[in-house]
C-alpha cells in the first residue's frame, strides 16, 4: 500500500474516523437533572448505534483509505472498494442523524422520557460522520481535496539519461541491473536467455539514445494519480502514474511529456500541471 497516494480528502476521512472512535466512548444520552455521578452508557451500550454509526463509519473510512492506497483498484460485486466505503460513510451519517432526533428510541413512546436528549457522544458522532461522508464524496470532485496528503520526497541530484543510477528504481539515482544480467553485477550487460555469460564480453550500447534538441531528461513526480497514454495516440491508458514515485521524462511533445515507468514502459503524460521536478 502506497501511503503517498493518499489525498487531503483521505486525511479528512482519517481524522473524522478518529473523532468518531473517541466519541464512541462518550455519553449516548443527556438526562435533564441527572447528577454528574450518574452512570450513563456510552455509544457502545447501544447495538443499533454501534452497528449503524460507529462500525459503519470506521469500516467505511478504512475502505476509502485502503482503496486509495492500492496500486490497482479492487472490486466487490462489480463496485470498487472505495465506492463501498463512501456508501458506508453516508449510511453512518444518516443513522447518526436519526439517533440525534430520537436518542431514546422506542423507550420514549409512552411519553415518560421527555427529559432524555442526545449526549456528547452522539453529537460528536454526528459531526464526525458528516465530515467523513462529505470528504469521501467530495474528494474526487474538489481539486483542493485531490492534492497529495504527504509531499513527495526531494530527489537526489538527477543522473544523466542513460547513466548508471544508485539505489532502487522509481527514484532519481536508482540502480537497475541489465535485463538478463547476473544478480549482484548491475554493471554487467544481459546474456541471451539460457546462454553462458562471457567474461570478456563488451557492454552493449544504451537502448535509449539521448533525445535531440535542447530537452534534457529529468525526474518528476505527479501530485495526484494521472493516466499515461500510449505514444501512438490511443485513448486507452497503458499505466497510471502514482504520487510519491519518481518517473523519468525522456521527451517533450508540446505541453505533454513522454515518461518512462518503473517497468520500462513509455507513454505520454498529457496533464503535466503541478508536477514536481527532481
Amino acid at each position: 500500500m502506497n501511503i503517498r497516494s493518499l489525498t487531503r480528502g483521505d486525511g479528512a476521512v482519517i481524522g473524522a474516523a478518529v473523532l468518531l472512535f473517541i466519541a464512541s466512548f462518550l455519553d449516548i444520552y443527556s438526562i435533564d437533572g441527572a447528577s454528574d455521578s450518574a452512570d450513563i452508557p456510552s455509544l457502545w451500550g447501544s447495538g443499533p448505534v454501534v452497528l449503524g454509526v460507529v462500525l459503519a463509519g470506521i469500516i467505511g473510512a478504512a475502505l476509502v483509505v485502503v482503496a486509495r492506497g492500492l496500486p490497482q483498484p479492487r472490486k466487490v460485486a462489480g463496485l470498487d472498494l472505495g465506492q463501498f466505503g463512501v456508501a458506508f460513510t453516508v449510511f453512518a451519517a444518516w443513522c447518526a442523524l436519526g439517533n440525534i432526533f430520537d436518542p431514546a428510541g422506542a423507550f420514549d413512546n409512552d411519553g415518560g422520557l421527555d427529559n432524555f436528549g442526545a449526549g456528547t457522544g452522539l453529537i460528536l458522532a454526528l459531526i464526525a460522520t458528516l465530515v467523513m461522508a462529505a470528504a469521501a464524496v467530495a474528494t474526487p470532485l474538489v481539486p483542493a481535496l485531490k492534492g497529495a496528503l504527504l509531499p513527495a520526497p526531494r530527489p537526489a541530484a538527477p543522473q544523466p539519461y542513460g547513466a548508471q543510477p544508485q539505489g532502487g528504481y522509481g527514484y532519481p539515482g536508482a540502480q537497475q541491473p541489465s535485463y538478463g544480467g547476473q544478480p549482484g553485477q548491475p554493471g554487467q550487460p544481459g546474456q541471451p536467455y539460457g546462454g553462458q555469460p562471457q567474461p570478456a564480453q563488451q557492454p552493449q550500447p544504451q537502448a535509449q539514445a539521448q533525445p535531440a534538441g535542447d530537452f534534457s531528461p529529468f525526474w518528476f513526480a505527479v501530485p495526484v494519480p494521472r493516466p499515461l497514454f500510449a505514444e501512438d495516440g490511443s485513448p486507452t491508458p497503458i499505466a497510471e502514474l502514482a504520487p510519491g514515485t519518481w518517473y523519468l521524462a525522456v521527451e517533450q511533445r508540446g505541453a505533454a511529456l513522454v515518461a518512462q515507468t518503473q517497468d520500462g514502459r513509455r507513454g505520454v503524460l498529457q496533464d503535466t500541471s503541478g508536477i514536481q521536478r527532481g
